[in-house]
């Protein structure tokens, strides 16, 4: 097998050439789920928890379980995909995905909605992990850090348009309806990929031995230094922004005393902000490495959370902290194509395991994020500094003496 070159599989499925643009346009869309069914719920929350009896902290919980499924699903299906191929398990969580949306939407009580939320996220990491397991598979270098931050670009689209999607649909449909839009866009996803997406791990390149070499190949990437640093740098940046989606509904709305529509907008401007970043990081990486294009935008992030938090201390004034917040995303959209193609690039021999482990990490952290920032601005501002510090730590300490690939 030649790995993670753009000849590393056919690019046909049935006989039929699939074009570039068309692939990546279906693997943005396999990775849409994570935005879309975490942000078109959240402006619905407080409904589901009157409609079911529930508390604000159970009707939480089927946010949590959604992420804690992602988390889960990719550490199964990333493995296995090593060594039964990626595309018939893209297809078949996308299956799960579609059944389990479908679900949420007839729950009769929020325990049924916990378990279903669950299994949407375990399916939908199917199409997160092994999006970026084919493009490793097929490309290498500056091609994959490109490829990746077009992907994240295009599926940045998603939270713009989630929260107001989300506010509209609740208003006419509630929040059944939203599973069955959810549902709608699984069964999108089902026959994008039955039409566009063909397998990228030929078999003589899969590995065999069953769980026991599941468990190996993770400890031995657990093992390789520089593929750590930057897993902990993509996923305590994920965990950062996740600190501002979950906080951010009190925050714009309680303390800077935004109005719901004020909110949505605020939102899709700063998530414009991420798409802006990764747009231009995508243009950037021919002339300017991964690696040194990720150094500076990590600084950037600690300066730009010490900064908000400092504003959020002497009084959370209302333009500071909105302007902050925009170049705060927009900083991170060079952060997480870019990490993610260096930590896939130092694993290609595991790319399935590989991007588990990196996908895991980060819905993992961001489900332990989300009850620390609460209704605080103060303490949203304080976990993402963290946050940005930590990243820039695990860059700094873990993967110096790694080159710059282009």
């Amino acid at each position: 097998m030649t790995v993670g070159t753009e000849q590393a599989a056919p690019r046909t499925v049935r006989g039929r050439t699939v074009p570039d643009g068309v692939w990546i346009g279906v693997l943005a869309l396999l990775t849409a789920v994570a935005p879309l069914a975490t942000d078109m719920y959240l402006p619905v929350l407080p409904t589901v928890a009157t409609e079911l009896g529930a508390s604000a902290s159970a009707a939480q919980l089927t946010l949590t379980a959604f992420l804690v499924g992602l988390a889960v699903g990719q550490l199964v299906i990333g493995p296995l995909s090593d060594s039964w191929g990626r595309r018939r398990l893209v297809l078949a969580g996308t299956v799960l995905l579609f059944v389990a949306c479908l679900a949420s939407a007839v729950a009769p009580a929020v325990a049924v909605l916990v378990v279903a939320r669950f299994l949407q996220g375990f399916g939908g990491a199917a199409g997160l992990v092994l999006s970026r397991a084919m493009i490793s598979d097929r490309t290498a270098g500056a091609r994959t850090a490109q490829l990746f931050s077009l992907m994240m670009a295009i599926n940045g689209i998603a939270p713009v348009i989630a929260p107001v999607i989300g506010s509209s649909l609740g208003g006419v449909v509630g929040w059944r309806g939203i599973f069955v839009v959810l549902a709608g866009l699984a069964l999108l996803m089902l026959v994008s990929s039955l039409l566009a997406v063909h397998e990228t791990l030929p078999a003589p390149a899969r590995t065999s031995g069953g769980v026991r070499r599941t468990f190996a190949d993770v400890g031995a990437l657990l093992r390789r230094r520089r593929y750590v640093g930057y897993v902990l740098a993509f996923a305590t940046s994920f965990s950062m922004m996740f600190a501002y989606i979950s906080g951010s509904p009190f925050v714009l709305q309680q303390t800077l005393g935004l109005s719901t529509t004020q909110y949505a907008l605020a939102f899709g401007t700063n998530a414009a902000g991420l798409v802006l970043g990764n747009i231009v990081s995508s243009r950037l990486a021919a002339r300017v490495a991964p690696r040194r294009q990720l150094v500076v935008a990590v600084g950037g992030l600690v300066v730009l959370c010490a900064a908000l938090l400092v504003v959020v201390l002497l009084g959370a004034a209302r333009w500071p902290v909105l302007v902050l917040l925009f170049a705060t995303l927009a900083t991170l959209g060079f952060v997480m194509g870019n990490s993610a193609a260096l930590a896939t690039g130092e694993v290609r021999d595991r790319a399935g395991t590989g991007s588990a482990l990196l996908g895991a990490t980060q819905f993992g952290l961001g489900a332990l994020v989300s009850p620390l920032v609460g209704s605080s601005a103060t303490a949203m501002a304080v976990t993402m500094l963290t946050a940005a510090t930590l990243s820039a730590v695990s860059l700094t300490a873990l993967t110096r003496g790694a080159t710059a690939p282009r």
